[in-house]
């Protein structure tokens, strides 16, 4: 897969559903979402409204990106359950932590992640199309798994499995598995040592200044 796309297909874990999700074709995506589960619906309905939103306000996003992050977060609190998926990147560190350094830790990375990839969700070329492939339990009834295609002109389908769970009586997602590379455990891996090394608000502060960056060929210190 393209650098450029992988990456982006990874900030799209904390990012809630963009650029994943965003490639979709609305089409595709509404007619998906009739024949599938309340889980599903949820991803397909997403794709959709994302798909058509940096379609139609893609001059202005691109002009200023303060506005382009401000829709992203709209979308985080609307189909991402980040302090649940911050809990699990933190892994161990979690133990003991307050909500409020979760909180915190959750959006330093997802303010990170925006800084590095957020021109990339503009600047995707192509019209691929994204299709369900179904949803299943998860075990110890912790939610659902909903199995997706993101296809492309010219190149092989990129497996994404959302992973959710039910929130205030809504699907939000937690964790997104892309070509069998987990988000929850890229990151929790990648931020293991620097967490044992500086704690939760030490990384947080890294990653707001910069100096440690979250993704692919991210530094982690």
């Amino acid at each position: 897969m393209n650098k450029t796309l992988m990456s982006a297909l990874l900030a799209s874990a904390l990012l809630a559903t963009t650029p994943s999700l965003a490639l979709a074709q609305a089409a595709p995506a509404r007619a998906a979402a009739n024949q599938q589960g309340a889980a599903t619906k949820t991803v397909m309905d997403a794709s959709a409204r994302i798909l058509t939103t940096l379609q139609t306000r893609k001059a202005e996003f691109t002009k200023d990106p303060n506005v382009l992050r401000a829709y992203i977060n709209s979308e985080l609190d609307r189909t991402f359950d980040r302090d649940y998926a911050a809990r699990l990147v933190l892994g161990v560190h979690a133990r003991g932590a307050s909500d409020a350094d979760v909180k915190l830790f959750a959006d330093a990375m997802a303010d990170n992640l925006m800084q590095r990839y957020g021109s990339a969700l503009l600047g995707i070329q192509g019209k691929p199309s994204f299709r369900a492939k179904g949803e299943s339990p998860l075990p110890g009834n912790r939610g659902m798994s909903v199995a997706t295609e993101l296809v492309r002109s010219g190149a092989e389908t990129t497996p994404v499995v959302y992973l959710m769970r039910q929130e205030g009586g809504q699907w939000k997602i937690f964790d997104v598995n892309i070509e069998g590379i987990s988000y929850v455990q890229t990151f929790r891996t990648q931020f293991d040592a620097p967490l044992r090394q500086k704690g939760i608000k030490q990384v947080a502060a890294d990653l707001r200044a910069g100096t440690t960056q979250a993704g692919p060929a991210g530094n982690g210190k």
